[in-house]
């Protein structure tokens, strides 16, 4: 863990197992005072670290302008002023499962803006695709089945369990310090090997996700898991690996209804988990209310409802439907990665307002769990 050799050890553990990132993507870039605040140190400090050669001069334009600073170099800024995030060796690894058993609830979308906020303030990332059908994969600019085999995903490390290590599926995007384990249709096939092993008496299978993560789990402040939307082995081994559960959950009635019957069934499974030996152990549960429109009467009711009955259970800000969303995954891509408003300015900027209130939500929920962020949360009020 520490700052001086991970550099080394991630360049080793990554050059021997990824995949190249895509080409044609590329992360945000951020002018000077958007850059301060996210490194936590002010303009004229980066200016001055410029100047006596501790920081790179950046580039600037033609016209004089300096140009905005890539995710990388804010990442060098943290190193040279001592302001990483990153956990420290006693701090557990969050895991954090983004689960649903319906499908259309946005577990993919939350999954990967979360995966990209968090890497945009400093912090350790793996995104885990373990849904076949592949949309957090897709989202990095990946097609599953094109470009991503067979042995690139989860599945190679399900099937044979001899294997110790799940570096060789993990790949660089194109976002600093946010890696990818992808998954395609292949994968799909593991539900069928799982269960049937498992159902020969070999339910430590279901460890196997868990042992997968610790094997990386040193190089990482959070792991996000987006699991299939059905309660299958793969799904068993989702929550059996994860320490934190957000759960997606549209305002609809269709949406309410399915997602009480989610918490029934995680109910029954968590008893027989148990009963087998297999706990599962949540160090935080909360659900994040997605394509919200309260404007619709409907919606107000049942966000009221949904208050009323899972209280301090439910995140304080709801992610709004947005048409920047739909456009960011018609291209496969998130909002962040947008150079700029699709449709209007004012729309993307309230749909940027949301999406970092609820993960900054998220977030805080993350540094609860680390001892050595105590401080610093008490410091900003939050303890």
């Amino acid at each position: 863990m520490d700052a001086a050799t991970t550099p080394s050890i991630v360049a080793d553990l990554y050059t021997r197992g990824s995949a190249e990132r895509p080409t044609a993507r590329s992360a945000p870039r951020f002018p000077i005072t958007r850059a301060a605040d996210l490194i936590g140190r002010s303009s004229a400090a980066i200016r001055d670290a410029e100047k006596d050669g501790r920081l790179p001069v950046v580039e600037r334009t033609t016209s004089g302008r300096r140009v905005a600073y890539s995710l990388a170099e804010m990442n060098q800024m943290r190193e040279v002023f001592g302001t990483r995030p990153w956990r420290k060796a006693d701090d557990p690894l969050a895991v954090i499962a983004v689960q649903n058993f319906k499908g259309g609830v946005g577990k993919s979308t939350v999954a990967s803006h979360l995966a990209q906020y968090l890497a945009i303030k400093g912090y350790r990332v793996c995104l885990i695709d373990c849904d076949s059908q592949g949309s957090s994969t897709a989202l990095f600019g990946y097609v599953p089945d094109l470009d991503i085999a067979e042995g690139d995903t989860l599945y190679r490390f399900f099937r044979h369990p001899e294997m110790e290590s799940l570096v060789y599926a993990v790949r660089e995007t194109h976002w600093d310090g946010l890696y990818l384990i992808p998954a395609n249709l292949h994968l799909y096939s593991a539900e069928y090997e799982l269960a049937a092993r498992v159902a020969r008496a070999e339910p430590n299978l279901l460890n196997r996700l868990a042992e997968g993560i610790a094997s990386i789990g040193d190089h990482f402040d959070v792991v996000i898991l987006d699991p299939p939307p059905a309660l299958g082995t793969i799904s068993l081994s989702v929550m059996r690996a994860a320490n934190a559960l957000l759960v997606p959950i549209p305002p609809t009635v269709i949406d309410f209804a399915s997602t009480t019957s989610f918490f029934a069934m995680l109910h029954e499974t968590i008893e027989t988990l148990d009963a087998r030996h297999l706990p599962i152990d949540l160090r935080w549960l909360r659900l994040l209310v997605t394509r919200a429109d309260e404007q619709k009467s409907m919606q107000r009711e049942l966000l009221g409802l949904m208050r009323n009955l899972f209280g301090d259970l439910m995140l304080r800000t709801v992610l709004k439907d947005s048409a920047e969303i739909d456009n960011a995954s018609a291209r496969l891509m998130t909002v962040y990665e947008l150079e700029g408003p699709v449709t209007s300015r004012e729309t993307y900027q309230r749909c940027m307002i949301y999406l970092n209130a609820v993960n900054a939500e998220i977030e805080t929920q993350i540094r609860l769990t680390w001892p050595s962020h105590a401080g610093r949360l008490r410091a900003e009020a939050v303890l």
